[in-house]
């Protein structure tokens, strides 16, 4: 038996699907955790097009274990392996975007790439507000760490012993900009398993069942739904002006717009159905690199007004 879909957006979807994006969104900037399907629109701003590829910049803020690490930058990596894989794949997953087109019909990068990556050792302490994510970012840059790109998106990561503003209360990670540099953060997800890493734990409220096996520890793959959600984002509405449904400081984004849904026959409570290791039991829906197997979220397809999965 699949555990229900977070107690609390589900409940209040029932109740008012306003009232669920104001919960699960924060203003300005833009979370990982969605409310309810609909339309995702353009209103004219800038999206990630550069045909070289969006670069992902990755700050460990914090001590994080090798398999967690591992895990991530393989999923990155997923993104260009040019060996053959069985599908779906990453690649696949991101081919989506491809839906997403700017003023002059370009659309959404094909192609992301893993840069420069550094560690920060807790320089602006272990408990943050949104806005240390910015400075945090711009601290790596001008210590030359990471260079400053347009293009590019800055992913900060913080570890299980760091506490930011609002992460596991309404929010599993976010994006914004600043001074024209996009950022992303993406907390530990085992900090609230039940609400940041579903559908692999069981929500606090729900009643008991069995979850999923997370191929790759739930910690890790909580992150990895969360960070798609966030990178999705990011390439389709960087500047609060792109990709969106609804007000445009608490939007519905691509993947946001699709709230739990990872398979075929997905509804509130049910993450739709899943490939499973026949060895591991891990569910999962695509491949990647070093025989790894991840579960990434549906993006709303502009070109069939649908969620897609992989």
């Amino acid at each position: 038996m699949l555990m229900l879909y977070p107690l609390i957006t589900t409940i209040i979807l029932f109740l008012s699907p306003e009232r669920s994006q104001a919960l699960n969104q924060t203003k300005n900037d833009h979370s990982s955790l969605g409310s309810n399907s609909a339309a995702v629109t353009y209103h004219g701003g800038r999206i990630l097009t550069e045909p070289t590829g969006i670069n992902v910049y990755i700050i460990w803020y914090g001590a994080f274990s090798i398999e967690d690490r591992t895990s991530i930058i393989d999923f990155f990596n997923s993104f260009t392996q040019k060996d053959h894989l069985k599908e779906p794949t990453v690649a696949t997953w991101w081919k989506t975007t491809a839906s997403y087109k700017d003023k002059a019909n370009k659309p959404v990068s094909r192609i992301v790439k893993l840069g420069k990556q550094t560690g920060d050792v807790y320089s602006v302490g272990k408990k943050l507000h949104r806005s240390d994510i910015a400075q945090i970012m711009n601290n790596q840059i001008t210590k030359k760490k990471l260079p400053a790109d347009r293009n590019g998106i800055y992913l900060v990561l913080t570890a299980k012993d760091v506490t930011v503003d609002k992460f596991c209360m309404n929010s599993c990670g976010f994006h914004s900009q600043n001074k024209r540099l996009v950022y992303a953060h993406v907390g530990y997800s085992s900090q609230c398993p039940g609400l940041c890493a579903w559908p692999y734990a069981v929500p606090a409220y729900a009643p008991p069942g069995k979850p999923p096996v997370a191929p790759n520890g739930v910690a890790a793959d909580g992150m990895i739904i969360n960070i798609a959600t966030v990178l999705a984002g990011a390439a389709t509405n960087p500047f609060k002006n792109g990709y969106f449904q609804g007000d445009a400081s608490a939007p519905l984004e691509a993947v946001s717009a699709c709230p739990g849904t990872f398979g075929p026959g997905a509804h509130p409570g049910y993450p739709g159905r899943l490939l499973q290791d026949k060895k591991s039991k891990a569910s999962y829906n695509a491949y990647g690199v070093n025989g790894r197997k991840y579960l990434l979220p549906a993006i709303w397809d502009i070109s069939s007004s649908s969620c897609k999965v992989v």
